[in-house]
């Protein structure tokens, strides 16, 4: 069954194996979450258990939320996610959630939102190629023919200058390298989507 839980990326660092290898790792602040609701087909119509990380001040909540946590018996959270194809009877509500769902060696895909880059070009944003550089060109980064004057409007699908980045990116199959219960922390191997201190989910990868 899935396993998930809620976490902030820290940075990364180095790790050595007993083999004298090096191995990149994310450390990931992993909880410890609430279970502030369990989801039922008869009440909700799918199942779920809904997790709360990383405390929110009550002046900054909304009636809603406090209400919420309430029922819990926790604080409002920051960051709330919910985790399907989970075995309901192994949660209850108020329950907390540490590191220690996981162990070494298990693989997991992190989901995360990534960089945001703001309004790019195309050769940034979709990696096209330049025009010539020579002061006669006329044309060095510009985003090419918008379309034929019969059709009278851009082609679907044409890449264009835009927002770049900032976008929810799941990687799959990272493995844990390492637990540390007494921080709450995993460390996964490989890079994961996003900023430092940006919050990510982790959860049992469906690939393996």
């Amino acid at each position: 069954m899935t396993k998930g839980i809620l976490g902030k990326k820290i940075g990364m660092t180095q790790v050595f194996t007993p083999e004298g290898l090096v191995l990149p790792v994310t450390v990931i602040e992993a909880g410890p979450c609430i279970v502030l609701q369990v989801k039922d087909l008869e009440n909700d119509g799918y199942e779920a258990i809904q997790l709360g990380f990383s405390d929110k001040k009550e002046k900054n909540a909304i009636k809603p939320e406090l209400g919420h946590a309430k029922k819990a018996g926790a604080t409002p959270k920051r960051y709330i996610k919910e985790f399907r194809g989970i075995t309901l009877t192994d949660y209850t509500i108020g329950q907390e959630v540490k590191a220690d769902l996981f162990s070494a060696g298990e693989f997991v895909d992190v989901t995360g939102t990534s960089k945001g880059k703001g309004f790019q070009g195309t050769i940034k944003r979709h990696n096209t190629s330049r025009g010539p550089m020579a002061h006669g060109s006329r044309y060095h980064r510009g985003p090419g023919s918008m379309g034929s004057i019969q059709a009278n409007k851009v082609p679907k699908g044409k890449k264009l200058p835009g927002h770049m980045g900032h976008e929810t990116v799941t990687l799959q199959n990272l493995q844990i390298v390492r637990i540390d219960l007494e921080r709450n922390v995993i460390l996964v191997k490989g890079s994961i989507p996003g900023p430092n201190n940006s919050y990510v989910s982790l959860k049992s990868t469906v690939k393996k």
